[in-house]
């Protein structure tokens, strides 16, 4: 039976050792998550539509990943409408785009490199 407590306490300490280096493991992820999703947002595409009054645009897109939405070629709501100013049709572009109650928002467009 002290066996089992000798060992028992030495779990328990080993464990205490490690939680703190755990934790800063942790930090440094969740530390690192909003530039990879903010890379991982970016999404490219071509511009086949553009409706500047409906404020709408056609996106020929791949993968949306953070979304988990596969490339297809659809229609989107600018958030802003000036957004649409910056594109022309067949512009190769990079986006931002989100999901806000069930509409699709592109929150940001700049050129492909």
């Amino acid at each position: 039976m002290k066996n089992a407590n000798n060992l028992l306490i030495g779990a328990v300490l080993s464990l205490t050792t490690l939680l703190p280096l755990s934790a800063m493991a942790q930090a440094t992820v969740d530390a690192s998550k909003p530039a990879a999703l903010a890379a991982a947002s970016m999404t490219d595409g071509e511009v086949r539509k553009i409706d500047k009054d409906a404020g709408k645009i056609t996106i020929k897109h791949g993968d949306i990943k953070h979304l988990e939405m596969p490339g297809m070629t659809m229609v989107f709501n600018a958030k802003d409408k000036l957004l649409l100013d910056k594109v022309q049709v067949g512009d190769k572009i990079r986006f931002m785009v989100v999901s806000e109650g069930g509409k699709m928002f592109v929150t940001s467009i700049e050129p492909a490199k």
